[in-house]
């Protein structure tokens, strides 16, 4: 499995660490779950609407998105 740079919201990702694209916020999660969009989307402009993998495996093979 290869790791996407950015992974997009709604992606099923590892559990994992992960950073905002936009903004830097970390974001950790515990279980293979739906990447939700950053908390910090509505208090200030993100364009990339992705999130950076800092620590897990990433992006789930069997991503909706996989070509993205």
């Amino acid at each position: 499995m290869s790791k996407k740079d950015c992974v997009p919201y709604g992606s099923d990702v590892s559990a994992g660490t992960y950073e905002c694209a936009d903004c830097g916020h970390i974001y950790s999660n515990q279980s293979k779950t739906s990447m939700p969009p950053c908390p910090e989307h509505g208090k200030s402009p993100h364009k990339l609407n992705c999130w950076i993998i800092l620590s897990g495996r990433g992006d789930n093979p069997k991503d909706p998105y996989p070509d993205e």
